[in-house]
């Protein structure tokens, strides 16, 4: 898949029914040995449409469970 088809999904929790952001309002933790992708990084806050440092959430690559049509499945382990 290309990051281009990534883009303008909407990311989603699956246990708490939350949507969390859209994919292109995000930014990705990439290795730059690999070139993979190992997070998504979500704003959580937005001032007059300017994110806020730090003020973020981190989504390892590992806890998204599926990517369809329109949204971006994200499952976080119970903790």
């Amino acid at each position: 898949m290309r990051l281009s088809e990534l883009s303008g999904k909407e990311i989603v929790d699956m246990k708490r029914a939350e949507r969390l952001g859209v994919l292109g309002q995000t930014d990705l933790e990439i290795n730059e040995k690999t070139g993979q992708i190992q997070a998504l990084i979500i704003p959580t806050t937005k001032w007059f449409g300017f994110r806020k440092e730090g003020n973020e959430i981190r989504v390892p690559w590992g806890y998204v469970k599926k990517i369809g049509a329109d949204m971006i499945l994200i499952d976080f382990p119970d903790e």
